[in-house]
């Protein structure tokens, strides 16, 4: 494809430059149902790699992004639009900011623009968390290096324990949501019940709460806020659905067989010709089905990889899960770009007749693909029969539960590092079907306590952003270890 309209099988307005920035509008003759000038697959793309190369703070600071840009500042669809797409891509299992992108996307060039808006948004983080995890294994162990991460680990903490407030802040508005949050907690904290089924069931409730009106349920879903909007008829895309995005059982079928082939014939590959014991075949097993349970956005997610990676698998230590957080926290893309850091270790450590650091390249590479191949499929499949759904009560009341659930697995997460950062030493307890590890008191880190209430001054008594949160403690993890 050449040269992709904005929208597809809509009469353009026939203005002889294409101008996107905040004077579009009504002097352009933008109206209900109109579409303005084409914005070429060219700039569009420019557009995408931009936001990419700003997409940094995890998933709030990157949808604020797509947000200033897309919709304040170029105009290209509406509030609505953006909130009803953000609605379903906050449904799926995987990153919803790139997913969001994906799909406005797919929405202004077809799949080519789906294509190119979720690969941009993707390639800087993968390069930068390739480049670390090098210099992670081969300069690890130098003291100068060591203390960065060490301070990393502090400023993660408590940006975690933020995002624990800022979530709950927006999701927990009444007596419900507080309970169902509560719930995912005690399950995943006491009992360590699959956090996919947690999922499963809060997105259950909701959507029966939903169906039968009850007010708890409504609200939402804890979306962000923005202090400037475009009403839908006032975008480019204007407020009807384009001719490409109306759903065809024909195009549903090609686009699964597309890319299911390209998703699970490599996983197969490997399967068949290495064997299921080998490290290649079990990180693509294990990111594949990642893939398509991990409900709940990044740190919920990261909850799930961190118990299975570290616990199950025995990939990485819990300090080193923090350190790829912290290297993902300071780098471009989805901060779901971590599993990178975890295939790579995982190879790297078991690398066979490779060398270490090639045989860790290819893991982390295959962990990419196999994260990030899904997240087109649901956006291409769904997002037509989504786009017929706007203004759906029921699956708002759904992602209102799950959004109130994720609190409950990110404090958990919160719980989680806090006593891996805090203590050396964590011992098991289990009793009347409780299953969990308490630290040890007497092995606290002074240091890395001191650290820490550092790093959560900066953040909730000095609102510092993360990027200075994360430079200082870094710079005073080195110092520590200097003197230290």
């Amino acid at each position: 494809m050449t040269e992709a309209k904005a929208c597809s099988g809509t009469a353009a307005s026939g203005e002889p430059n294409g101008r996107h920035g905040s004077g579009l509008g009504s002097g352009l003759g933008v109206g209900p149902g109109m579409v303005g000038p084409r914005v070429g697959l060219g700039e569009a793309t420019r557009v995408w790699a931009r936001i990419a190369a700003l997409s940094f703070g995890g998933p709030a600071g990157q949808i604020a992004v797509m947000h200033r840009i897309v919709v304040e500042e170029k105009r290209w669809i509406g509030e609505e639009r953006f909130l009803h797409a953000l609605n379903y891509c906050m449904l799926l299992p995987g990153p919803e900011a790139q997913q969001l992108a994906i799909y406005i996307g797919w929405l202004m060039h077809r799949t080519a623009g789906g294509l190119i808006a979720g690969i941009l948004f993707v390639l800087p983080g993968m390069a930068a968390i390739m480049a670390l995890s090098w210099i992670y294994v081969l300069f690890g162990a130098v003291p100068a290096v060591e203390g960065l991460f060490f301070g990393l680990k502090a400023a993660v903490l408590a940006i975690v324990v933020q995002a624990v407030i800022r979530v709950g802040g927006r999701a927990l508005k009444n007596g419900a949501m507080l309970g169902i949050a509560a719930a995912a907690f005690l399950a995943i904290f006491l009992f360590d019940i699959p956090f996919p089924l947690i999922i499963a069931v809060a997105g259950a409730v909701g959507y029966i709460g939903g169906r039968l009106g009850l007010p708890a349920f409504r609200g939402g879903g804890g979306h962000l806020s923005f202090a400037h909007t475009v009403a839908d008829a006032d975008s480019l895309l204007g407020t009807e659905m384009p001719a490409h995005a109306r759903p065809s059982l024909a195009r549903s079928l090609r686009v699964s067989g597309v890319c299911l082939a390209l998703w699970l014939i490599p996983v197969a590959a490997l399967l068949l010709i290495l064997g299921p014991a080998n490290v290649y075949s079990r990180v693509a097993l294990f990111f594949s089905q990642m893939a398509v349970v991990t409900f709940g956005g990044a740190y919920a997610v990261l909850a799930y990889v961190a118990q299975q990676a570290v616990d199950t698998h025995g990939w990485l230590r819990p300090g080193e899960m923090l350190d790829g957080l912290g290297m993902a926290e300071t780098t471009p893309g989805p901060l779901i770009m971590v599993v990178q850091f975890v295939g790579f270790l995982a190879a790297f450590r078991d690398p066979g007749s490779l060398p270490p650091l090639l045989a860790g390249t290819l893991a982390g590479l295959l962990t990419t693909w196999v994260t990030f191949v899904p997240c087109f499929l649901w956006i291409f499949l769904g997002a037509p029969y989504i786009e017929a759904l706007r203004g759906n009560r029921a699956l708002s009341a759904a992602l209102t539960a799950v959004t109130a659930a994720v609190v409950g697995v990110i404090l958990n997460l919160a719980l989680w590092f806090g006593m891996h950062v805090l203590f050396h030493q964590l011992r098991p307890v289990s009793a009347s079907g409780i299953r969990l590890e308490l630290p040890v008191p007497s092995s606290l880190d002074p240091s890395a306590a001191l650290l820490t209430v550092a790093a959560v001054l900066a953040v909730f008594r000095f609102k510092l952003g993360m990027v200075p949160v994360l430079l200082l403690c870094s710079a005073a993890g080195l110092l520590l270890r200097v003197i230290g």
